[in-house]
């Protein structure tokens, strides 16, 4: 065992010299050696050590994916795309002193977050909606440029970028003629989500970390602290980290990275802009999506001319029509363009845009390129004309500002539009019910409402071309588990008006659908993410006889939303609390999971439902809504004692 230990010991270190430092110091040929004299003693003891690099050889493929939920949550980036957007965000951040900001490289690739506890790696997963991603430990134990064991004991998640260099891609794509790889970036995606971790191998990726995400003992204070842990652990970090006190520094180096990323050899698109202290991160928070402490910025997208051939008029759920633009094929961030959108009719008026005319489009992270506007109008270019009737239906057409609206609540690609927004990962998260599934449901099976879901049976498929056993079996399975969602969600799901995620949390705050049916337009303006059109969308969903019809059909069909359930005999058992102002111990997330953790119900407003505040340095308008109401407000001394903290 010893040996074996000798051995991991020597092989790791030389595998970080050459993978994470790319400067070997010793021969391929010894290293080889060493790892066969290990493999042999693996296979004569039958142990594997934790560390041992044997591990990282590409094991069987997996059935599948399955689920993780992060220790922390993992924020996505708000986006900055002109100088005016960035200097807004600095004005934000200086609401809260004069720190110092952090610029990196931002990696076009898939974001990971790997877990390790008492020093050893445990699991990879992919970042997926940040709550939780997929376990992909077996496809990254192929890379090579992470440790195996690190000396921090305490648990640990740290997040990183896959990528698959310029360079790797090219000579993967010499050696497969066959499966050409279109870009790095769906290349590093597609090997880190692929089955089969054999196939992972043989696309090179590699993993460049920028983010502690998680620690479970002294947490680092600031992003140059935590680049600095990282590098010190021995994973793999990009090179370029600027440390920048004023704007004019900060736009500098993302000047400068503008200017290098296209002589790199990894795919970029943008730079990271950060607070750097982690005090001023826990006093700025975080929104729904964001940490208000950071930002992207993105480099002006890639931009190609093509001709518009066709518009077409796509209805959404709301019946809102949507011009889209059937274009010449024209190659653009490494995807064949052949359709392009436009916001509305105005846009379109706005952008001269007719069939015929050559036009300007750009592709960044949509899916479907957006048109800038017209470049030249070829002779004879046919101008759109404005629907009058609705393309699907023929109903006749509203006019709301630049917009223009399908009147017909049954108009069936509007009704499609509802049902996959109703089946949507955020939502009911009904896995396998695609949009194309569902139109195919609305036409042959009759399925108009979210109720009709529930009374599909396997005979109800009989006949429908592409419906195996496996794949009806694996749409009912997910049928019948959406009946059992978050409260939330499901607020989410039904398509209220104005209500997002954000709001629906609050709404679901209120224990039911029947407490939020009963809500008056006061309670729930009293709310902080809503305001009085979308009180009024909720006022007027619950005041709708069909919507009321539909929920006992949803009810009668076994559908039951439940709110997270409180510990029951916890500190906060029983508690609805709001947390405002500043903690000095602890980040107002961390106190908020705490606080659940002991049986309380966190809520982002202050309302009569309210029944704790806490309050830290530099709280503002809730701690005096608080005392208004004559709600009890309680300081970080009581919270941190009723935690045990004290």
């Amino acid at each position: 065992m010893d040996r074996m230990q000798e051995l991991c010991e020597i092989l790791n270190r030389w595998a970080y010299e050459y993978y994470v430092l790319d400067d070997p110091s010793v021969p391929d040929r010894e290293y080889d050696r060493l790892y066969d004299e290990l493999r042999e003693l693996e296979r004569e003891t039958g142990t594997v050590l934790p560390q041992s690099p044997t591990r990282r050889v590409g094991g069987e493929p997996v059935k599948g994916f399955e689920r993780h939920t992060h220790i922390s949550r993992l924020y996505s980036l708000d986006k900055a795309v002109t100088e005016d957007e960035l200097s807004a965000f600095f004005t934000r951040v200086e609401k809260h002193g004069s720190p110092t900001y952090t610029v990196e490289y931002k990696f076009d690739g898939l974001t990971v977050c790997l877990t390790y506890e008492k020093g050893n790696f445990v699991r990879a997963t992919t970042r997926g909606n940040g709550v939780e991603g997929e376990d992909v430990t077996a496809q990254a134990l192929t890379v090579k440029s992470f440790p195996l064991k690190i000396s921090y004991q305490g648990t640990l998640e740290v997040r990183g970028e896959a990528v698959i260099r310029l360079s790797a891609l090219e000579k993967y794509n010499a050696a497969h003629p066959e499966e050409q790889l279109k870009n790095a970036r769906n290349a590093a995606a597609g090997a880190i989500r692929n089955l089969d971790p054999k196939v992972t191998a043989t696309r090179n990726p590699e993993i460049l970390f920028y983010d502690v995400n998680y620690m479970s003992e002294n947490p680092v204070s600031s992003q140059e602290e935590g680049m600095e842990f990282l590098r010190r652990e021995g994973f793999k970090t990009y090179p370029y980290f600027k440390i920048c006190k004023t704007f004019d520094e900060v736009t500098e180096a993302i000047d400068e990275i503008e200017i290098e990323r296209k002589k790199i050899d990894v795919l970029t698109d943008g730079a990271v802009v950060k607070v750097n202290e982690e005090k001023v991160r826990a006093e700025m928070g975080y929104t729904d999506k964001f940490p208000r402490w950071a930002i992207a910025f993105k480099f002006e997208a890639e931009e190609a001319e093509t001709t518009v051939h066709k518009v077409l008029w796509q209805v959404g759920r709301t019946g809102k029509l949507t011009p889209l633009a059937e274009v010449s094929p024209v190659e653009l961030a490494g995807a064949t363009v052949r359709r392009a959108t436009l916001n509305n009719f105005g846009d379109l008026t706005k952008k001269r845009v007719k069939v015929g005319s050559k036009v300007l489009i750009r592709r960044s992270n949509e899916v479907i390129p957006e048109i800038l506007g017209a470049v030249s109008e070829e002779e004879g270019g046919v101008p759109v004309e404005k629907p009058l009737v609705c393309p699907a239906c023929h109903s006749p057409v509203a006019e709301v500002g630049a917009n223009l609206f399908c009147t017909n609540e049954e108009c069936p690609p509007r009704v499609v539009q509802k049902l996959t927004h109703y089946c949507s990962k955020n939502a009911m998260d009904v896995e396998g019910m695609s949009e194309q599934t569902l139109a195919l449901l609305y036409d042959r099976l009759g399925v108009r409402r979210f109720s009709d879901l529930y009374r599909l049976t396997e005979e109800s498929f009989a006949g429908l071309e592409g419906f195996k056993e496996k794949k009806i079996a694996n749409l009912l399975g997910a049928i019948e588990k959406s009946k059992h969602v978050p409260l939330d969600r499901f607020l989410y799901a039904i398509g209220i008006g104005g209500i997002g995620r954000v709001a629906a949390r609050d709404l679901a705050a209120f224990g039911s659908v029947d407490a939020i049916a009963a809500l008056t337009f006061e309670e729930l303006v009293a709310l902080e993410n809503i305001g009085d059109i979308t009180a009024n969308a909720i006022l007027n969903y619950f005041a709708n006889g069909e919507n009321r019809a539909e929920l006992a059909r949803l009810k009668e069909a076994g559908v039951e939303p439940f709110v997270k359930e409180r510990k029951m005999g916890g500190a906060f058992s029983g508690e609805t609390v709001v947390l405002t102002g500043t903690l000095s111990s602890m980040s107002r997330p961390e106190a908020q999971k705490l606080i659940e953790e002991a049986g309380g119900v966190c809520a982002s407003s202050v309302s009569s439902k309210v029944t704790l505040v806490i309050a830290g340095e530099k709280a503002g308008s809730k701690l005096d809504k608080a005392r208004k109401l004559g709600i009890p407000v309680a300081g970080e001394e009581e919270l941190l004692t009723r935690l045990g903290r004290k």
